[in-house]
């Protein structure tokens, strides 16, 4: 398949993907993330696969993640459609998870939300000095979704409590300090890492790719978050968002004070849910259980006001101004919080 919105390619014996949106950072539709699901499972059915690769077209990003203003159309409808592609898009990042031949994830440029979830679940993750990578969620009014609430609590120490709740972009070191990515490889060398992958064997393992990974290898530099991880370790310790702000207004330095006010122009209610999705994905046994979870609280997103807002005013009127409600952390009541905390109903079949 050589044209559509995910291209399908085999090129020796390596199966290749490529999300084919440029114009739109290769954000996610539900008829893509069906494509992906379908070539997964041809390719893992293929005896002369060796391994899979997915990448993104163009050279702005990997995949910015779902189309969100198609969810937002079907949300305001009512059509089911959003409900829909968070299921099968929640399958499919669990089927990348347990796959069983070796998943290449080439993290060039923007990967964040729904890239994320195509690529951090993966064996193989691949970034460059032009990733930037996000769970950028509560400032739309929403929450990390895609089994992020099993990811980022697997960061070292607070890291991930920072990048789910602050939703800003990392870099390359960054992903790879904050265990969402492996190696940083330059994105010039990134069609030399696929053709040799494509002359791989067939049957080869997991350590074959490392392999040949590691021969494109680069020092991935200073990850800020290792800079800061004694501060984000202190304010991030706690279990409440309110306390996560007072930590932070008694910090010094500059990046203390960024996250503060960051933290502050984000949803208040997507805050104090994302902090308590994190906290249960802690907790957690299975991505399974991260993703029914987050599966139930995206279900229930459908009448949050905030979820509307939050894409009004960043995709929509692009005013970047969105109007929260409730508007401080302080007044957003616990019930508000826990109504999205029930595991989906049905649950989620893998």
């Amino acid at each position: 398949m050589q044209d559509g919105e995910v291209i399908i390619e085999r090129r020796g014996t390596a199966g290749i993907i490529r999300l084919n949106r440029p114009r739109a950072l290769n954000s996610l539709t539900l008829a893509m993330i069906r494509r992906i699901t379908q070539a997964l499972d041809g390719f893992a059915r293929d005896a002369d696969v060796a391994a899979v690769v997915a990448t993104g077209e163009g050279e702005r990003g990997f995949c910015a993640g779902g189309d969100i203003r198609a969810l937002h159309e079907s949300a305001r409808a009512g059509d089911g459609l959003a409900g829909t592609f968070w299921r099968e898009e929640f399958r499919l990042n669990h089927m990348i998870a347990v796959y069983p031949k070796p998943y290449v994830a080439l993290m060039d440029g923007i990967t964040m939300g729904g890239g994320v979830g195509l690529s951090s679940h993966g064996r193989h993750r691949i970034v460059t000095e032009r990733t930037r990578l996000a769970m950028p969620e509560t400032g739309i009014g929403y929450v990390p979704d895609v089994g992020a609430t099993w990811l980022l609590p697997k960061a070292p120490g607070e890291a991930g409590t920072w990048l789910g709740l602050t939703g800003l972009d990392i870099d390359a070191a960054d992903a790879i300090h904050a265990r969402l990515a492996d190696i940083r490889i330059v994105s010039s060398r990134l069609g030399d890492v696929i053709e040799t992958l494509s002359g791989l064997p067939r049957g080869s393992s997991s350590g074959d790719v490392d392999g040949v990974l590691q021969l494109y290898a680069e020092p991935p530099g200073e990850s800020r978050l290792r800079q800061n991880a004694p501060m984000i370790d202190r304010a991030f310790r706690f279990d409440s968002v309110e306390e996560i702000l007072a930590a932070l207004a008694g910090e010094d330095g500059e990046f203390a004070a960024e996250t503060r006010r960051v933290l502050l122009t984000r949803s208040p209610t997507s805050l104090k849910l994302a902090l308590q999705l994190l906290r249960a994905g802690r907790r957690s046994a299975s991505l399974a259980e991260c993703l029914g979870r987050e599966l139930g609280a995206c279900l229930r997103m459908l009448d949050n006001p905030d979820f509307f807002e939050g894409i009004r005013a960043a995709v929509i009127d692009k005013d970047r101004n969105p109007k929260w409600s409730p508007a401080s952390v302080e007044a957003v009541e616990a019930p508000a919080v826990e109504r999205f905390l029930q595991p989906a109903e049905p649950p989620l079949l893998l």
